[in-house]
Parts: C-alpha cells; structure tokens; sequence
C-alpha cells in the first residue's frame, strides 16, 4: 500500500507508523520552515515521510528511527522516489549518531501509557505520562544543535507535560507554528530555537 503527498509516494506497511494527522500537521510546518542550505535530522523518521520532504530542498538529511523495519522501509521510499541526500541509521533517539544540524524535525511518541508490546507501541507511547520520550530528547537535542539551528516538534494536548515550558526552561524561545483540534485531543507544531546564541 502506498500514499501520495506532496510529489513523493511512500509505501507503507503494519509494523511502521503510518503517516497520520501529526505527521500531516509537522510536513507543513516543515515545508515552511526548511531552507536549501540545511543538513536536518528526522528524528523517529517512520517511513522517512518528512525525511524526503525535507531531502527535496535541503542539502542533506539523516533519519534515525528505533524500529529497524521502519529503517529499511526508509530506504525503500528514498529509492522509490530517486532521493539520494539522505540516510537512514537506526538509533534509539540520538544514540548512534554524530554531526550537528540546522533543522532537528521529531514527531515523538507523545500519548500517555506503559504497556509497549510492539514496533507500532513504540511510535506512539511516550511513557507514563506520554512526556518521557520527549523529555529524553530535550535533555541531549542541544548536543546535535548548530548555532542558530531549530526544532520543529509536534506534541498533543494529551502530553502529559507544558512542552513550551519544558523548552524554555532549557533556554529555548518558542512559538506554535501549527495546530490542529481533533474531536479527543489539539496537536500543535512547536518551533523552538536556542535564544542564547
């Protein structure tokens, strides 16, 4: 099975999140926000949706995801659609990665629960509270940052956590640059950017 979005045609399959509402939601502030001179990173790339999106203006992208099904699914969607500027590498968030980048995209597991039986678990629960995911990301993501690099991150309003708060305490300035309501929950699209340098 395959879905069309934007010129690009992404294959999919059950053991990979599927591109849904917040990856829709993140893919326009993506298409906004990314500039040709930018090396990205996709953090929980999936099928490499956003990676793609992004690897068609920007100068290069890596996504990282913890599921190797969704890696090589990656890969599969990059050749699929003749995108050469990206690589895929599994990695438990930033574990097996090097460099530094201009643009740093995560759609992170952000619901609430603790019972993870599978890949498709791992997509979507983002641990007790459905923040600790995230909170995980925040405590390393400046590590990867290049001066004057941003963060585009979309969260629910089912978090458990102030996810502007949480960034601002880490000395970032923040804005929502999309949002979206949903009959059960708001998604929102974060940009956040190191207001120290």
């Amino acid at each position: 099975m395959a879905i069309h979005y934007n010129g690009l045609r992404i294959e999919v399959e059950e053991s990979v999140y599927e591109p849904a509402e917040d990856t829709f939601l993140l893919a326009e502030a993506l298409l906004e926000e990314v500039r040709e001179d930018d090396i990205v990173l996709d953090v929980g790339t999936g099928s490499g949706i956003l990676a793609l999106l992004a690897a068609k203006k920007a100068k290069f992208v890596v996504g990282l995801d913890i599921n190797e099904k969704a890696i090589d699914l990656a890969w599969r969607n990059a050749q699929l659609n003749g995108i050469k500027n990206v690589v895929f590498v599994v990695s438990d968030l930033f574990r097996n990665l090097r460099g530094k980048f201009t643009l740093i995209l995560f759609n992170p597991p952000y619901l609430p629960g603790d019972d993870v039986k599978d890949e498709i678990d791992l997509a979507l629960i983002g641990g007790k509270t459905g923040s600790e995911v995230i909170l995980k990301f925040l405590s390393d993501v400046e590590d990867y940052l290049l001066p004057g690099g941003r963060i585009l991150i979309v969260y629910s309003s089912l978090t458990g956590l102030n996810v502007r708060e949480a960034f601002e305490e880490k000395g970032f300035s923040t804005r929502i640059v999309k949002k979206e309501r949903f009959f059960f929950e708001e998604l929102y699209v974060m940009r956040a950017e190191l207001s120290s340098r």
